[in-house]
């Protein structure tokens, strides 16, 4: 079955063409053009310039992964959740290639297909095969969930954070340093020779009773630091702020592992691309002996892309779970569970 996946939900604008099937997703062709340059000035993505941005691109990237490929048999399209000025242009490619080439539609949840990014691989790789139940940690700049999966497609949301996002957390605490965005990559690779205990940040919500995640008052914490300190250290600032949102991260994962035993734990999104929190993650679950098979996508598709759409979408498709392209509708605010 050949996936057409769109992804358009945020900042980077995506086309893939995979071939799916019982044996798996594997890529034939994918194309992203970042919006990045657009956006650093500002610190952040600017709604109205990632909508304009979209706009521009999509019928290219469209154009160039079609050209000389057959038919696809199904259109995936991320129709939520995010920002609906990058959905729109998505969604209505969608229904406009729908319509005119009679192809079906499969409507996609951004995190889903997070999820099933991790499944993504090239003709000479085997895939990786997720062993339900499996639990996700989904942490990237707009999320960070920990969702429990007792089969595919069900999805059961056990905690979330409830102010700001750690990809957002590291972002705006790269800002306070001068570094550009976005900060995360830059944080990360000034840490390395940074002493990770010499600031002792606080570790928000780790030890409360639930799954729920905050990262706004440590983003408050290292503020008062830079303020209170003008002559500090770059690379122990950035490797005791990562060491801090990273012990949150494995710590609430890490016991929900315990507590839920899933047979495979899928760590997704764009903050799982961070090197020390994939080797704290992978050490924790044989320091405490847990019987869980860890999967991380390839970096490349840590962040938002097409060919993990197309996965999450052919699950649907050959379920027959088709959206006709008049009901298609962007959903900013469509929770996956």
């Amino acid at each position: 079955m050949l996936i057409l996946g769109i992804e358009s939900s945020c900042d980077d604008t995506s086309v893939a063409l995979l071939d799916c099937s019982q044996n798996g997703c594997f890529v034939i062709k994918q194309t992203t053009a970042s919006q990045i340059g657009i956006h650093k000035k500002y610190g952040g993505v600017v709604p109205e310039l990632a909508g304009r941005a979209h706009a521009e691109k999509i019928i290219v990237l469209l154009e160039k992964i079609l050209k000389n490929q057959p038919h696809p048999d199904v259109i995936a399209i991320t129709s939520g959740p995010g920002l609906i000025t990058g959905l729109l242009v998505g969604v209505e490619s969608a229904r406009a290639l729908s319509y005119i080439k009679k192809i079906p539609l499969v409507a996609v949840n951004h995190i889903a297909g997070h999820i099933h990014s991790v499944q993504i691989s090239p003709r000479d790789q085997k895939p990786n095969k997720i062993i339900y139940p499996a639990l996700s940690l989904v942490v990237s700049g707009g999320h960070t969930e920990l969702i429990y999966i007792p089969k595919q497609g069900r999805y059961q949301k056990l905690g979330a954070t409830l102010d700001d996002a750690a990809g957002e957390c590291f972002d705006k605490t790269a800002q306070l340093i001068n570094l550009p965005y976005p900060g995360g990559p830059r944080i990360s690779s000034l840490a390395k020779n940074g002493n990770a205990r010499a600031i002792d940040f606080p570790r928000p919500m780790l030890n409360q009773d639930n799954y729920n995640f905050s990262f706004s008052g440590l983003k408050t914490s290292a503020l008062y630091y830079r303020q209170k300190n003008p002559q500090f250290n770059p690379a122990d600032f950035c490797a005791s702020l990562q060491q801090a949102i990273i012990d949150v991260l494995v710590g609430k994962t890490i016991k929900a592992v315990r507590q839920y035993r899933p047979k495979s734990l899928l760590v997704v999104g764009g903050v799982s691309a961070n090197p020390l929190l994939r080797q704290t993650i992978q050490k924790q679950l044989r320091q405490f002996n847990l019987q869980t098979n860890c999967f991380l996508p390839a970096k490349k598709y840590c962040m938002d892309n097409a060919s993990m759409i197309a996965v999450a979408g052919y699950y649907q498709a050959k379920n027959k779970r088709f959206t006709p392209w008049r009901k298609l509708k962007a959903d900013p605010g469509w929770a996956i569970a």
